[in-house]
């Protein structure tokens, strides 16, 4: 049972093109299933198959999942990662029936992500901007470059040298299975990418090989968990009151896009969704700005 989760993960880095995490996270849900019909089969003295696994185990799974107490969305994405198992055991003809055909997932609502406000951005942007050390004027530009562009973390600090074309103005990540995009990046941005490259990065560099765009005290790339501490820092030395992550400033990249005026569909290629859905989390604050323009513009609204 477990080389079937193995040939599955593996499946999903070669052929899917998924991410580490999400090979992480799909193994910690399919473990978590694997332990449940062993201890449930262990009960019968029979041993543990993924062929034995049918509709009635499955629906026990699913209320094991809601004893736990796990959040909806928790118990979604674990029956997504069960969901895509069963479909590859049946594609590969290690099972002959699907057991989890028909049985819905954990219904999940969507809130809008949060966001802090144009005000609070500048706040945040202004902690760095306080300090002398090249650490901090690497975060300056890091920062830009992240509510620039809406960068994932992991995008941002995957990004190489070559990768930013400040006399163009834009930017290109690699996201989800691997997608390449082309993200435009304003001026100050641009600015503050400018001078970390000739000012700050030859300072903390080691190594003429690196091609990390942004380094660490060390002379190497600067891992996702170094960014979120930093952002985590400053937040609290702005007095924000919340949790800033990264994805906060891409959701408030998002939301100020979208407030500003753009279309659903320009930010849905810059944020890198491959579906609108996932975009039309934000739809209210389109219609937001259409209300006020209806208002603005209609004569008679006047």
């Amino acid at each position: 049972m477990r080389e079937d989760i193995n040939s599955f993960l593996n499946y999903l880095i070669v052929e899917k093109g998924f991410s580490e995490n999400t090979k992480a996270a799909y193994q910690n849900d399919l473990i978590q299933l694997a332990d449940f019909v062993e201890e449930e089969t262990a009960k019968s003295g029979i041993m543990p198959s993924w062929a034995d696994f049918n509709r009635q185990k499955c629906l026990g799974y699913l209320l094991n999942l809601k004893e736990r107490g796990y959040a909806p969305t928790t118990a979604a994405r674990k029956v997504a990662a069960v969901k895509s198992f069963f479909n590859f055991l049946l594609a590969e003809g290690i099972i002959k029936n699907n057991p989890t055909e028909n049985i819905n997932s954990p219904k999940v609502g969507k809130p809008l992500p949060g966001a802090i406000s144009i005000g609070q951005v500048r706040q945040l942007f202004d902690q760095p901007a306080k300090m002398t050390t090249l650490e901090a004027r690497r975060d300056e530009a890091m920062l830009e470059l992240l509510y620039a562009s809406g960068m994932r973390a992991s995008e941002l600090v995957s990004l190489n040298l070559g990768d930013v074309d400040v006399e163009g103005g834009y930017v290109r990540c690699f996201g989800k299975g691997n997608k390449e995009r082309l993200i435009p990046i304003h001026p100050q941005a641009v600015q503050a990418i400018k001078e970390y490259l000739t000012e700050t990065r030859p300072q903390l560099l080691r190594s003429n090989t690196e091609s990390a765009l942004f380094l660490n005290h060390r002379g190497t790339r600067l891992t996702r968990q170094g960014l979120w501490q930093k952002l985590k820092d400053y937040a609290e030395s702005a007095g924000l009151g919340k949790v800033v992550t990264p994805h906060t400033l891409r959701h408030s990249f998002a939301t100020h896009m979208l407030s500003g005026g753009a279309d659903l569909r320009s930010v849905q290629e810059l944020l890198g969704h491959t579906n609108i859905s996932t975009t039309q989390i934000y739809t209210h604050l389109t219609s937001e700005h259409l209300r006020r323009t209806y208002d603005k513009t209609h004569p008679r609204a006047k």
